[in-house]
């Protein structure tokens, strides 16, 4: 699993703000892809990921303004489960119930 950070992409940056995801949660990920579009002091740019996984999970949003080296998103191994809200794999979770039980039969 590999923590991508909010990059420097320029000399004079100091903070940079998510414009857009390229990649959503599940996607797979390989070294050089563009990940995610990041507003900078100067311009607009896509940051290449460094790393090769799935894209297991996005920790700042659109329009979030994070600091040189927050963390933005997660890659995991390639095939990795994406977390959910709570940091679990979805089978982790528990069931998924679809409401009330039928009523027992003979009733």
């Amino acid at each position: 699993m590999a923590e991508i950070v909010m990059p420097r992409l320029s000399d004079s940056m100091e903070e940079g703000t998510i414009i857009s995801w390229l990649k959503q949660v599940g996607d797979e990920v390989a070294v050089g892809d563009e990940l995610v579009e990041i507003e900078t002091d100067k311009a607009n740019m896509a940051y290449e990921a460094d790393v090769a996984g799935t894209l297991t999970e996005i920790l700042a949003q659109e329009g979030d303004t994070l600091a040189i080296g927050a963390p933005i998103a997660v890659v995991g191994a390639p095939g990795e489960s994406p977390k959910n809200d709570k940091g679990q794999s979805p089978q982790a979770a528990g069931p998924v119930t679809a409401g009330d039980p039928p009523p027992p039969c003979g009733s």
